[in-house]
C-alpha cells in the first residue's frame, strides 16, 4: 500500500475530536505494561524473561543504539516501496511474525489469533513446533496467506520427518530450523515461578496430533496425557545434532530450509557449505545464552560471509520502525518480530497483534521516508553511522 505509514498515522489523528475509550497502546512499553496487568507471573515472565541475568536481552537493545541513522534531504520520497522478495514470493513488507510457542498461555485464542492478524496484515506467520494448536488448524485459519513452519528437531527422527511432511502438505512455504534450543536454557524467572507450560499440556498440539509421535505411545494422548507429556519431555530437543544432519532434512522436504540461531561467521560459512537456503541471525531473544552478543552486532559479520548468496534474516530486539531500518541497512532481507506481538496478543488478542504489526510497519515506512530512502530493498549501510 503506497504511503502506508502516512495513512495509519492520519487515521489515528482523525480520532482527535472523538477519542476511542477502548483505544489500544501505541507505545511499545505501554503494550508490555498492559500485558503485565493481564497475565499471571508464570505466563508473563515466560514471554518477557530471558536466560540467566538477561544480559543478552540488554545486549540486543544496546546493539541497535550503537548504530545511528543519518537522514538525507530532498530525495523525492513521496511514494515508497516496502515489498521484499524471498524464495520467489513477494511480501508486502519486511516484517514477519516470529515463531513463538505456547501462545495459549497468553490469550485463549493463542496462535489462531496471531495467525489471523498476520494474514490480515500480509505479514508471513511462522508457526512454531511448540504451538498449542496443530499446524494444520493454524494453516486453515490463514487460508492462502503466507506462512512458514518452524522446526524443533526432535530426538526421534521419525517425528522430525513427520513434522516437515505435515508442514509441506498444509501449505507452509519454508522450513525454519531453530538450532539454538537443543535444550531449555537456565531461565531464572521460570525456575522461580516453577513454570514450564508444556508440563501442563500447553504447546504440544503438534506432537499430540502427530502419527509418528503417537505411534511410540502405549496409549493415546487423549487417554493418557501425562504419559504423552513425559514422552515429549524425553524427546524434545536434540543436542546430538551435527552439520551432517542437514542432509536428513533435505531428503524429507522440497521447501527452502533456513537455519535460525546463527551468530558466528564460521557457522554462516558452514550453512553455505551444507546447502541451506537461508539463515536467521538470532539469539532467541536473549532466552537461551546469557552473556551472548546482540543479534544486530552479529548481523554484519554473517552478511560479510554470506555475500548475498542466500537470504539473511534477523530477529532479537526489534521494537520499533527504526530498528527494522537498521537491520535492513546492515544486510537483513527481513526481520522477525516476537515479544511486541505477544504483548499485543495479551492485551487484545487478534486485534492487539494486528495493531502492533500495523503500527510497526507504519513507523518503519515513515522513518524510511524521513531518512531519505524510497524502498526497503535499496537500504544499505550508507544510511547509518556507528557511534563509538
Amino acid at each position: 500500500m503506497p504511503n502506508f505509514g502516512n495513512q495509519v498515522q492520519f487515521s489515528l489523528y482523525q480520532t482527535m475530536p472523538n477519542p476511542d475509550p477502548e483505544r489500544l497502546p501505541v507505545v511499545y512499553e505501554e503494550w508490555e505494561k498492559r500485558a503485565r496487568e493481564v497475565l499471571e507471573d508464570g505466563p508473563f515472565y515466560y514471554v518477557a524473561g530471558g536466560a540467566g541475568g538477561e544480559s543478552t536481552m540488554q545486549a540486543n537493545l544496546q546493539a541497535f543504539n550503537r548504530w545511528k541513522i543519518v537522514p538525507r534531504m530532498l530525495r523525492e520520497v513521496d511514494d515508497r516501496d516496502l515489498t521484499v522478495e524471498l524464495f520467489g514470493d513477494t511480501y508486502d513488507s519486511p516484517l514477519m511474525h516470529a515463531p513463538i510457542g505456547v501462545q495459549s498461555i497468553i490469550h485463549p485464542d493463542g496462535e489462531l489469533a496471531s495467525a489471523r492478524a498476520s494474514a490480515e496484515m500480509g505479514v508471513p506467520y511462522i508457526t512454531s513446533s511448540a504451538s498449542t494448536k496443530p499446524m494444520e488448524e493454524i494453516a486453515k485459519a490463514m487460508g492462502d496467506a503466507p506462512k512458514w513452519f518452524q522446526l524443533y528437531w526432535n530426538k526421534d527422527q521419525d517425528v522430525t520427518a513427520s513434522f516437515v511432511k505435515r508442514a509441506e502438505a498444509s501449505g507452509y512455504s519454508a522450513i525454519v530450523v531453530t538450532l539454538d534450543t537443543p535444550m531449555m536454557a537456565w531461565r531464572e524467572y521460570d525456575l522461580k515461578n516453577v513454570y514450564l507450560p508444556f508440563l501442563i499440556g500447553e504447546g504440544v498440539g503438534n506432537y499430540f496430533t502427530d502419527p509418528a509421535f503417537c505411534s511410540k505411545l502405549s496409549k493415546s494422548p487423549k487417554v493418557d496425557p501425562a504419559s504423552a507429556i513425559m514422552h515429549w519431555a524425553k524427546t524434545f530437543g536434540n543436542p546430538g545434532l551435527t552439520w551432517d544432519d542437514i542432509a536428513f532434512l533435505r531428503k524429507h522436504t522440497r521447501l527452502p530450509i533456513l537455519l535460525k540461531g546463527i551468530l558466528h561467521p564460521d557457522d554462516a560459512k558452514l550453512a553455505l557449505d551444507h546447502g541451506v537456503d537461508g539463515v536467521i541471525v538470532s539469539n532467541h531473544g536473549g532466552r537461551q545464552v546469557d552473556g551472548a552478543l546482540g543479534a544486530l552486532e552479529a548481523l554484519p559479520q554473517v552478511c560479510d560471509v554470506i555475500q548475498d548468496r542466500i537470504p539473511v534474516l534477523m530477529d532479537s530486539g526489534i521494537r520499533r520502525g527504526a530498528d527494522v531500518i537498521k537491520a535492513l541497512a546492515l544486510g537483513a532481507k527481513a526481520v522477525l518480530v516476537g515479544r511486541p506481538c505477544m504483548y499485543g496478543l495479551a492485551a487484545a488478542g487478534e486485534r492487539g497483534v494486528k495493531e502492533v504489526l500495523q503500527n510497526m510497519m507504519a513507523d518503519m515506512d515513515i522513518t524510511m521516508a524521513l531518512a531519505g530512502e524510497r524502498s526497503v530493498s535499496g537500504l544499505d549501510k550508507s544510511v547509518l553511522r556507528e557511534s563509538k
